[in-house]
């Protein structure tokens, strides 16, 4: 639990006293030991702690765990907590459409409490998991960079802590953590990573592919904000209605593509709607012109090169 408590302290010492802060538990080993750690040392740094777990009522008797992990939040010292009951909607897969439902609800229970941070039991495995996953649907940069420490108002302290040490802790502790069922699903994708891809990369390329992942996500992560800093500085200075081919076609591909994503955007296209196959063709009318006619996207959007620019208008403009 040492090197547990360290590592949220690190975080903890990063807010103001007085500060309000969400910890996050389904009751498992990872964020009960996250929440174990929260407890100990957010009252010394004058924080208020909040428990909140949700129930994506996907299981039969969920409620009944929901309780389980309230009744823990108790036994730590953490009086303030809720069960937030959510309806997932299944939209792409039970597992993208409950990670959403989830976020969802944690944001609405940010606003209603006034709370700066959202603390998250995600650990390095978790991490080794997303870069693999990022692999298959052959992701960019940012994809494959994984979870970051921080982002927003989301705090993930044990993305340096692998799951053996908080099961660990747990037991430590004398804590009991729940095994939750679509952690040992195989219908589901990160579920196949964990049990069956790792192993087999352990053991036919060598031990530590799990750490290896993990740091070269965080390398990545370096790269992605660099790359992000630069297209940003660019295209502040552009007009994303009509792109100077010129100047853009001079820029590193991996510059040029994100400058073209942010115009898109920018034009209306929904956040995330853009495959890096419209990308591409995107890109060819910028450095293989060849009289290529309009490009339809997502939102509307229309794309054109027309006299040494890229014009992009809405269909309903």
């Amino acid at each position: 639990m040492v090197a547990i408590r360290t590592a949220v302290r690190t975080e903890l010492e990063k807010c103001s006293a007085g500060d309000k802060i969400i910890v996050a538990s389904s009751g498992g080993a990872d964020s009960l030991a996250l929440s174990f750690a929260v407890a100990k040392d957010a009252s010394k740094l004058a924080l208020q702690i909040i428990g909140v777990t949700v129930d994506h009522q996907l299981q039969e008797q969920s409620g009944i765990q929901a309780n389980k992990v309230i009744t823990q939040f108790n036994n730590m010292g953490i009086s303030d907590s809720e069960i937030v009951k959510v309806n997932v909607t299944i939209t792409d897969g039970v597992e993208a459409s409950a990670r959403r439902a989830r976020y969802e609800a944690l944001d609405l229970c940010a606003v209603k409490y006034g709370a700066a941070k959202i603390f998250l039991g995600h650990t390095r495995d978790d991490q080794a998991e997303s870069v693999l996953l990022g692999l298959a649907r052959g992701s960019g940069t940012r994809s494959l960079s994984g979870m970051a420490m921080q982002n927003g108002m989301y705090v993930r302290p044990l993305l340096t802590i692998t799951r053996e040490q908080t099961l660990h802790a747990c037991a430590e502790e004398k804590l009991e953590p729940w095994s939750d069922p679509h952690n040992v699903d195989a219908q589901f994708k990160r579920v196949r990573v964990r049990l069956q891809a790792l192993p087999v990369l352990e053991e036919t390329i060598g031990p530590g592919i799990s750490a290896s992942l993990a740091r070269s996500a965080g390398l990545l992560r370096d790269d992605a904000d660099a790359l992000d800093e630069w297209a940003d500085e660019v295209f502040t200075k552009l007009d994303p209605t009509s792109l100077d081919i010129e100047v853009i076609s001079t820029l590193p591909r991996a510059v040029r593509t994100r400058i073209l994503r942010m115009a898109v955007y920018a034009s209306g296209a929904p956040m995330g709607s853009i495959t890096a196959e419209q990308v591409s063709v995107l890109e060819a009318l910028v450095t293989s012109w060849s009289g290529q006619g309009e490009v339809s996207l997502p939102g509307g959007v229309k794309v054109q090169r027309i006299s040494g620019r890229l014009s992009l208008l809405q269909s309903d403009h």
